[in-house]
């Protein structure tokens, strides 16, 4: 079986997901959802011609010729606080003190600031002078936020499959909308697979190790927006398998994703109860770590099997199954879909030592440093897929690319920031 493409693999495996479906939820409840509509603006913002700050509403014209030499003073007929609505016209020679957000009256056309005043006295409940004087020409439109300047009603603010940041769900709080279309968060159900596996907390026999996988990656999913289901240890049997995978079926998962238990071993049955009940393709990626990598579908339910060397698993979901989730979550496919979900700040670095690689795209862990401007690297320890305390110490995967078998010391190659 050939070797494919990193991105090769990446675009088979997105191009059979589909995104989870659609719930109308709280606007509260929208933090990091994805939009699974435009979202189009059904009122002005501004709604009405407000004030920027804290001043005095005035006719510019009056303000003509204002300077140090020749102050103006104007007379002050109206005290307008934010939520009133005045029902007066400012006349010429007249002035109203307004505060920030409150209604331009009739008439006016301008706000003088309160500190470019003589009016000095601004303590709560202080009241309204009979006369101010200044001595500064303002421009008509000065310090008056026009009604629809931000947004205006039919215009389309956000669109579908935009992700909602906290100025997102302001915006739309701001516009009326109390509930709003998303994508329903995705449900992974994680499995881990061996006989030689027992929980963090299981005290260790000859031959057993502790279940790593499952506490990474359920870390994993949820860093990249998802919940999880935590399915535990499959043994090497075919009901034990099969029963775990038809709980998560029974509790309607949009994903499965396991780790190990996917090769052609003799007590390897992922592979068997899968296909039993779907289908699954093996694909040999040309990279590492992370060579093998499964997926298909269980009772209509998509699968992803990783392997189940620590360090690869964590690779194989950072390059391929982040972006998954991503797809499930409502991202548009394409070029954009990446840049959306990955966490990781790609930048080019510079190798300090020299690093062979056997021609595969390599992933490498890494610790970066900034000095002078400059970013330099330095791999950690040995590169062995177990050696999960590498990963640990790095702050960076460097990527190097496919064919490439040596990077002399001083080359720049691109690196992922942890």
């Amino acid at each position: 079986m050939s070797l494919l493409s990193v991105d090769q693999a990446r675009e088979a495996m997105l191009a059979r997901l589909v995104p989870a479906g659609t719930e109308r939820i709280p606007l509260a409840a929208c933090a990091n959802r994805v939009l699974a509509a435009d979202i189009v603006a059904v009122q002005d913002l501004p709604l009405f011609d407000n004030s920027s700050m804290d001043g005095f509403a005035v006719r510019a014209e009056d303000t003509s010729g204002a300077a140090p030499a020749s102050r103006v003073t104007l007379r002050v007929v109206a005290d307008i606080p934010a939520g009133s609505t005045p029902t007066m016209t400012l006349a010429p020679g007249e002035a109203a003190r307004i505060m920030t957000g409150a209604p331009i009256p009739q008439g006016a056309d301008a706000v003088i600031p309160v500190e470019e005043t003589d009016f000095h006295d601004r303590s709560p409940g202080t009241a309204i002078p009979p006369t101010i004087s200044f001595e500064k020409t303002i421009k008509s439109g000065e310090n008056v936020r026009r009604r629809g300047m931000d947004v205006r009603i039919g215009d389309t603010v956000l669109r579908k499959g935009d992700l909602l940041r906290a100025q997102d769900i302001g915006l739309l709080a701001m516009l009326g909308f109390a509930e709003v279309e998303v994508h329903k968060k995705p449900l992974v159900a994680l499995l881990s697979s061996g006989d030689e596996l027992v929980e963090a907390d299981a005290p260790l026999e000859t031959g057993k190790i502790h279940d790593s996988n499952s506490y990474m990656l359920a870390s994993l999913v949820e860093s990249a927006g998802a919940e999880v289901l935590m399915l535990g240890i499959a043994k090497d049997t075919y009901e034990s398998v099969h029963e775990l995978l038809e709980r998560a079926v029974s509790r309607r998962v949009d994903l499965l994703l396991s780790s190990a238990g996917v090769s052609v071993g003799a007590f390897d049955f992922v592979k068997e109860v899968v296909e039993s009940n779907g289908s699954l393709t093996f694909w040999r990626v040309n990279m590492r770590p992370g060579k093998p990598l499964a997926f298909g579908e269980y009772r209509n339910t998509p699968f992803i099997g990783l392997p189940g060397n620590p360090v690869s698993a964590f690779v194989g979901f950072e390059v391929f199954v982040r972006d998954a989730i991503g797809k499930l979550r409502g991202f548009p496919a394409g070029d954009g879909l990446k840049a959306r979900v990955e966490p990781h700040r790609s930048v080019r670095v510079i190798s300090e030592e020299t690093i062979i690689s056997d021609g595969r795209e390599s992933y490498l862990r890494a610790v970066v440093r900034e000095e002078e401007g400059r970013y330099l690297a330095r791999l950690t320890g040995h590169q062995g897929s177990g050696n999960l305390l590498s990963l640990v110490q790095a702050n960076a995967l460097l990527i190097i690319p496919a064919g490439v078998k040596c990077v002399p010391a001083g080359r720049e190659v691109n690196a992922w920031l942890l």
